[in-house]
């Protein structure tokens, strides 16, 4: 992975801070929240999912059909970031998310009162602005599968989010038990993608993702999970990759951790507003 996939993938988690956060078990009807709203807000950490251990065991076909995914028009998200790599360590920077289903992706990065950056992801590019030093990066999808030959797109970056699997699953993929996991082994181009499925609850609890022959790896972790009108979600997620530099030949990590504060799921538009000055450079 070279400094622009390291990048990419940080995006990806940073844009984690959707979906996989729905803290709080849904109220009853007569909650004091719209109806047309779901609010998820934070709770202690130790809520646990109330139905989860009378589960049935899932057969390994079942779960290969049934790992759990959430349906949404709009979503809105409030988190906290903590990131750390050879050049920078970041500590609970605020980060708001909108998304729009299968459509737009945008999200707003705050340290000490300011906007620090601004991105936005549709069908077609991801655009960053560095709004600390007035410059921006832009990316189309064919160009950055051809680059990195893994095939990238808006659906795989919304699948990560919400916590589904990151590659559609084909009739030759085989789950097998691993340990308290099922797992699920996949490649795209030279990614090979390893898929850990809780046995009780079909939720994707983490995925490896290793390319060859650098061996640079990328590890995602959701943890404490919580119920949701019949759904389990992450509220804390780690990134965590190790690649090799191809300026110097030597081997760094790069942490991200985000924990979640705070989920609407909305019907109407919470806008997505992003334009460049035009004074801002394109950074490459």
């Amino acid at each position: 992975m070279t400094k622009h996939l390291l990048r990419l993938f940080v995006l990806i988690l940073l844009l984690n801070s959707e979906a996989c956060r729905r803290r709080h078990l849904a109220k009853t009807a007569s909650t004091s929240v719209p109806t047309d709203t779901t609010v998820i807000s934070r709770k202690p950490a130790d809520t646990t999912a109330p139905s989860q251990a009378a589960m049935p065991r899932p057969g390994i076909e079942e779960a290969r059909s049934n790992v759990a995914e959430i349906d949404f028009t709009y979503l809105t998200a409030k988190s906290k970031v903590s990131f750390k790599s050879k050049e920078q360590d970041i500590n609970n920077a605020n980060v708001n998310l909108r998304v729009k289903k299968d459509s737009v992706i945008w999200f707003s990065v705050t340290g000490l009162g300011i906007e620090v950056a601004r991105g936005l992801v549709t069908r077609d590019t991801i655009t960053i602005q560095d709004k600390v030093h007035r410059e921006y990066v832009k990316y189309d999808f064919p160009t950055l599968s051809k680059r990195f030959n893994f095939n990238l797109d808006f659906d795989l970056l919304q699948a990560l989010i919400v916590g589904n699997l990151p590659l559609p699953k084909r009739p030759a993929q085989k789950i097998k038990n691993e340990r308290d996991y099922l797992l699920l082994r996949q490649s795209e181009g030279k990614v090979m993608v390893e898929n850990y499925i809780g046995e009780q609850d079909r939720k994707l609890k983490k995925l490896m993702m290793v390319e060859q022959p650098t061996k640079n790896t990328l590890r995602l972790d959701y943890e404490d999970f919580t119920a949701l009108n019949n759904f389990l979600f992450p509220y804390t997620s780690l990134l965590t990759v190790d690649y090799k530099s191809g300026s110097d030949g030597q081997f760094y990590q790069t942490l991200l951790r985000i924990q979640h504060n705070k989920v609407e799921l909305v019907d109407k538009s919470p806008g997505f507003p992003f334009t460049i000055p035009p004074r801002y450079e394109r950074r490459q």
